[in-house]
């Protein structure tokens, strides 16, 4: 469903060879026209992967209005394809660009995921940022599936409050599924999964310094802090990917 045609393919997913200028461009004539909800799938190396095990969730990201590349390897590889990628779309960078673009604009901001009280503290320090900024709902799910009833429940209090924009910091493969999930159900004009942005935004956890980031080597730099959590998906995902890239590279096989 990508709106726009520079696009490449790794491991049977198509990513659109845009920068974050180009994505808050897209999103703020989506809001102009009052369009039913449009996500946007911010893409790495374990989001490939998932997408690679699984087809269903593959399908989440092929319904996403736009699959942007937010790891560094897929910016290389973009531009080994030949386009203009200066530098990755970043989520917690695109969340930053586009609330120090437009908070006199009026646009009306949701924040959904993270732990109890994140969505919340993550209101409170952007506003202090960004003066203008409107933010007209927060909210923490609980760790768990959620049933019918209060699923339909938050999906009836974000239509309530009629956001502009709605940030979702579940995690992948998580918020991507959610995207798809409630796509048809969702008002806002444009949804997008951050993954971690609202702790790295209200100082929860640690970023990396912005030249290991811009180098690729995020991954690392959270692996140490984190080991237990991210062993899986950073030892066990990014080797795949390296097998399966390297299988296409070579014409040895197609996804």
């Amino acid at each position: 469903m990508s709106y726009n045609l520079a696009r490449f393919s790794v491991l049977g997913v198509s990513i659109d060879a845009v920068q974050i200028c180009d994505v808050i461009q897209q999103m703020e004539q989506w809001i102009s026209l009052r369009e039913r909800n449009h996500y946007i799938a911010v893409t790495n190396t374990h989001v490939v992967v998932e997408a690679h095990r699984d087809l269903t969730f593959k399908k989440a990201l092929e319904s996403a209005a736009l699959v942007v590349a937010d790891g560094m390897p897929l910016v290389w590889i973009g531009r080994r394809r030949g386009f203009c990628m200066r530098r990755r779309v970043y989520g917690p960078d695109l969340f930053e660009a586009f609330c120090n673009d437009t908070h006199q604009k009026g646009y009306t901001h949701f924040f959904y995921g993270g732990a109890s009280g994140t969505p919340e503290e993550l209101a409170r320090v952007l506003r202090q940022r960004f003066s203008g900024l409107q933010v007209v709902g927060a909210y923490s799910p609980p760790f768990r599936t959620l049933t019918p009833d209060e699923d339909a429940i938050v999906v009836d209090m974000i239509n309530k409050a009629n956001p502009d924009v709605l940030w979702v910091g579940l995690g992948c493969p998580k918020q991507e599924r959610w995207l798809y999930e409630h796509r048809m159900q969702l008002r806002a004009p444009v949804a997008l999964g951050v993954g971690a942005a609202f702790d790295f935004l209200t100082g929860r956890v640690a970023q990396a310094p912005r030249l290991i980031r811009d180098h690729g080597f995020e991954w690392l730099y959270r692996l140490c802090k984190e080991p237990r959590r991210l062993m899986r998906r950073y030892i066990v995902s990014n080797s795949s990917f390296i097998y399966n890239y390297s299988l296409e590279s070579l014409g040895l096989k197609r996804f």
